[in-house]
């Protein structure tokens, strides 16, 4: 291995290209460097020097209103012009800050790797050639002339289109036609190029499968480096309504979809932040593998949920998650709601601190004051303007109370400026009433947020009284909730569900209009839907061309995670047609182990062994269930860590977790261990099952049953 090492840099040594190319990155690196030596010098004297001025044009305006007894009224309209010049200038410097803090943040990210890729490109017949260096953030000189373009940048695209000779990109909807002459890819680590490979097409990407031949880590790593032609077709995929993408395990949809995440952002960069994105993840484990991707390409991370915990949010998480839930009930329900009158026990009161500000007879005065509209939105509105009025009502009536006005007189500097945000000056009445008004109003300002999440209505026994049940599912209240709103939420403007095949009908259906405003990325494998009774690809097809008007549909065929000898195991599980049609990019690794005993003991002896035995990177023991991942635990002791709730995985060592965790991950060894008959008989949920355990291997797989093996392997 020294030898080849040795051998590789004489012959870098001697190669004019390598040399060139380490030559452009010193002197690129240099630059970088200077750049984040500037920013930073400025960032410390303006902030010294911004600090000193503040503090005197602060002093400046403090003088002139000194005697509030006796007010100068044209001081104080002086002062106040003072005040509003001094709030532009902190704008100003707020805004310098910001501009030079984010310039700061991409230069950090590129000192750690400048660039990976470089392009030439003719862009006019006769004219020289550009070179265009590519990299995870983009940066220029002090002329503006670019250092690096960031990844997501149109003229990017070229890079990822892998079609040299003539192509295109995109920039602000018009197509600019280019030749690509050169496509080159470098392994660099911050100012030092270790190897540069040209390349064309995906199955020679050495960068990939560099890339490729890594161990697991702790965290889900960016690949945007890697990014393969069918890949970038989803990242860099227009903006639709619905984009429904069906991949095998291990082609990277988890990483498209965070690629697709930092695209978004980036093209939309004026108009879109990070919380108007919504991720919905299969579970926690899940939620925190992925959570250093986005922050490494210099985003925030979206809002991100599980089902359980976006249901708890809204409200329903004490009910049944409503997995179970029929389809047809929320179309009942639906229909059922037109004509339905709203009865007094329907009913909540508006109450905040033990304090009744709206009872449930006024309740019942607003909604009968519009019962000549049907329940939906504008009914739900009309009574939710007219709750606020009479609430506001209500709280000037408390305002009058002689006993609130002597609270409020009587509390101390520090709680008058918390609510006021100033000290109280009351000369008269009229101005003790304005005040006791913003009092009450402080105090019971969550009322307000009661009346606008619809507290008023109980929802369970409307839907319990519509239905004819004796309760609902949470699927069931959110969906009735909807029929009385029509949206839920407004600002989203991106959703992202992962393992979308884990879905049922009646969740996507809830889903798709509580987020109706919004466009869609739904990604999952049709193969790895390993719970009873979720939706198909052609259901959920078909429930958002109803709700979003059409649905675009991409493929991923291409296995990046497994050896040849993995994919070949777990796609043997699929139809002969479908396996026709997939391929695995690894070089040639190690043959699966598969091994079944009659005997007990002896299966306890091959599966401790399994665990002991001595490789890099994290070996999973992945069992079908809970129960049985109890079982082994007792068996294991403390040779293998239990996984299941919210917990981070570790970079090495051996875990044990069932397969609903184990969905999404991947770990370079491992083990199934019941692979018998009875738990993988031969039927469709149970392919799926073993497809999905068998494919979160990386290099090793090792296949072990205690009795019959499974016939699924035979």
């Amino acid at each position: 291995m020294a030898e080849h090492d040795e051998q590789l840099e004489s012959d870098q040594h001697d190669d004019p290209i390598f040399q060139q190319e380490q030559a452009h990155l010193t002197e690129l690196y240099a630059k970088l460097t200077q750049i984040r030596d500037d920013i930073s010098a400025e960032l410390e004297r303006t902030h010294a020097t911004s600090v000193r001025d503040l503090l005197e044009m602060s002093e400046e305006v403090n003088v002139d209103v000194l005697d509030l007894d006796d007010p100068n009224y044209d001081d104080l309209a002086e002062a106040a012009a003072s005040i509003e010049a001094l709030n532009s200038i902190i704008d100003a410097y707020n805004q310098f800050h910001d501009v030079n803090t984010d310039k700061l943040r991409r230069v950090m990210l590129l000192l750690l790797q400048p660039y990976f890729a470089k392009v030439t490109l003719e862009m006019r017949p006769g004219r020289p050639p550009r070179d265009v260096y590519i990299g995870a953030a983009g940066m220029t000189d002090e002329r503006s002339r670019p250092l690096v373009v960031d990844w997501r940048s149109p003229v990017a695209e070229t890079y990822y289109n892998q079609q040299m000779g003539p192509t295109s990109f995109e920039v602000d909807g018009r197509t600019r036609n280019v030749n690509l002459t050169l496509r080159r890819q470098f392994d660099i680590v911050r100012d030092r190029l270790n190897m540069y490979f040209d390349t064309t097409v995906a199955i020679q990407d050495s960068l990939l499968l560099g890339a490729l031949k890594k161990h697991h880590t702790e965290k889900l790593q960016a690949i945007t480096a890697t990014i393969q032609r069918e890949q970038n077709e989803v990242v860099r995929h227009e903006d639709v309504p619905v984009l429904l993408v069906n991949g095998i395990a291990g082609s990277g949809k988890t990483s498209v979809l965070l690629q697709r995440i930092a695209f978004l952002l980036y093209r939309n960069r004026k108009t879109l932040r990070a919380d108007q994105v919504w991720l919905f993840t299969p579970n926690s484990v899940f939620e925190n593998y992925i959570d250093t991707v986005l922050p490494s390409m210099g985003e925030a991370n979206p809002q991100t949920f599980t089902w359980r915990a976006f249901v708890s949010a809204q409200g329903a998480g004490e009910r049944d998650l409503g997995e179970g839930s029929d389809p047809d009930t929320l179309l009942r329900m639906e229909e059922l709601a037109h004509g339905l009158v709203i009865e007094e026990g329907d009913l909540r009161e508006i109450r905040v601190d033990g304090v009744a500000l709206l009872k449930q007879g006024q309740v019942k005065s607003a909604v009968e004051k519009f019962s000549e509209f049907e329940v939906g939105p504008r009914f739900t509105a009309l009574v939710k303007e007219e709750l606020h009025d009479r609430l506001n009502r209500r709280l000037s009536q408390m305002a009058k109370d002689e006993e609130l006005q002597e609270e409020m007189l009587g509390l101390d500097v520090e709680q008058q400026v918390e609510i006021f945000g100033e000290t109280i000056l009351a000369d008269d009445d009229d101005e003790t009433l304005a005040y006791a008004k913003r009092f009450v109003e402080a105090r019971y300002a969550s009322a307000h947020d009661e009346i606008e999440r619809l507290a008023w209505l109980r929802f369970d026994r409307i839907g319990m009284r519509l239905l004819g049940q004796r309760a609902l599912s949470a699927t069931e209240w959110l969906w009735l909730r909807l029929i009385f709103t029509g949206v839920g939420e407004r600002d989203a403007r991106f959703v992202m569900i992962d393992e979308v095949q884990d879905y049922t009908v009646t969740q996507l259906m809830v889903l798709a209009r509580y987020f109706s405003r919004a466009h869609f990325l739904l990604l999952g494998d049709e193969h790895q839907a390993i719970y009873e009774g979720t939706a198909g690809f052609t259901q959920i097809a078909d429930i958002f061309r109803q709700t979003h008007g059409s649905v675009d549909e991409c493929r991923l065929l291409t296995s990046y995670r497994s050896s040849p000898e993995i994919t070949t195991l777990f796609t043997g599980l699929l139809d002969k047609r479908e396996q026709l049609r997939l391929t695995s990019v690894q070089r040639p690794g190690v043959e699966p182990v598969i091994r079944s005993f009659a005997e007990k003991d002896a299966y306890l002896a091959a599966l401790r062994e399994a665990v002991a035995e001595p490789g890099e990177g994290l070996t999973a023991v992945v069992a079908e269930s809970d129960a049985r991942v109890n079982w082994l635990s007792k068996q294991l002791g403390d040779a293998a860590r239990v996984i299941r709730g919210d917990v981070s995985l570790p970079a090495r060592g051996v875990v044990l977790m069932p397969l609903r965790v184990a969905k999404g991950l991947e770990f370079d060894h491992v083990i199934v261990p019941d692979a018998q008959a009875e738990v993988y008989p031969d039927t469709p949920l149970a392919r799926r099952r073993l497809y999905t355990a068998l494919s979160r291997a990386m290099h090793r797989v090792t296949v072990l049953a205690q009795g019959e093996m499974t016939p699924l392997l035979r």
